[in-house]
């Protein structure tokens, strides 16, 4: 491992990422972070105030494979390596079985949900695998392992990233990299409180208790967990 704690976290602005974010740079990382929605990245820059040569904040359309190993490049070349790499991105949408499914639908969710983080693992794996140091941490779904009815696309797409992740721990077990997948039920943000209005939200996880577990697979201590999906659902139903 080299010197410098470096990290790329893709979708990094969203809520997950947004407290995901301070605890790295509580630890003296710097940070590559993707985004979408211009409004997010403004206001996570805000609060970080962190100088120019700690942060780079790049709007990346993470089903784009080109721009995504773009940006992994600048980032590398800029901060001298890779550490750690947290894919955050991923998106839902509910309300279909199998037969009623569509192609729009079926190629959407696999786009968000296992085709970014299969770009960004892509990315990644040279770069930990030339410094033989590397934790790698992607964000799947409970649905992976108990997938309900009525949301099938979702429900694949989230179990192709767990499998992604065995496959990279399998691939990369001869080096010091490590690749993990977090299985979150519903997420406690305000955006899935206003999607699902009379839902129970007490016993959902919170992006901080999520964000907690990343930090620590993030750092030497997690180097015995590998290729495991972990459950960070707490008493939530669903």
């Amino acid at each position: 491992m080299n010197g410098s704690n470096i990290a790329i976290i893709t979708g990094g602005t969203g809520a997950v990422g947004r407290a995901l974010v301070p605890l790295l740079v509580q630890r003296n990382f710097k940070l590559g972070i993707t985004y979408i929605v211009p409004e997010q990245a403004a206001m996570l820059e805000a609060e970080l105030d962190l100088p120019e040569d700690q942060l780079i904040l790049r709007r990346v359309d993470a089903v784009d494979a080109s721009a995504t190993e773009d940006f992994f490049k600048e980032t590398v070349e800029t901060f001298g390596g890779l550490n750690v790499l947290v894919s955050l991105v991923g998106g839902w949408a509910g309300g279909r079985d199998v037969h009623e499914t569509d192609d729009v639908r079926f190629d959407r969710m696999l786009d968000l949900n296992l085709r970014s983080a299969f770009n960004a693992v892509r990315a990644g794996i040279p770069y930990m695998r030339d410094q033989d140091w590397g934790r790698i941490v992607m964000l799947g779904s409970r649905q992976a392992v108990d997938p309900p009815a009525g949301q099938a696309a979702y429900n694949i797409a989230k179990a192709g990233v767990a499998a992604l992740g065995k496959s990279v721990a399998r691939e990369m077990s001869d080096t010091n990299v490590t690749c993990n997948v977090l299985l979150p039920s519903v997420i406690d943000t305000q955006r899935t409180r206003e999607a699902l209005p009379y839902a129970d939200y007490v016993d959902w996880p919170k992006p901080d208790e999520i964000a907690n577990v990343i930090d620590f697979l993030t750092g030497h201590r997690s180097a015995v967990i590998d290729g495991a999906q972990i459950p960070v659902w707490g008493a939530a139903e669903f």
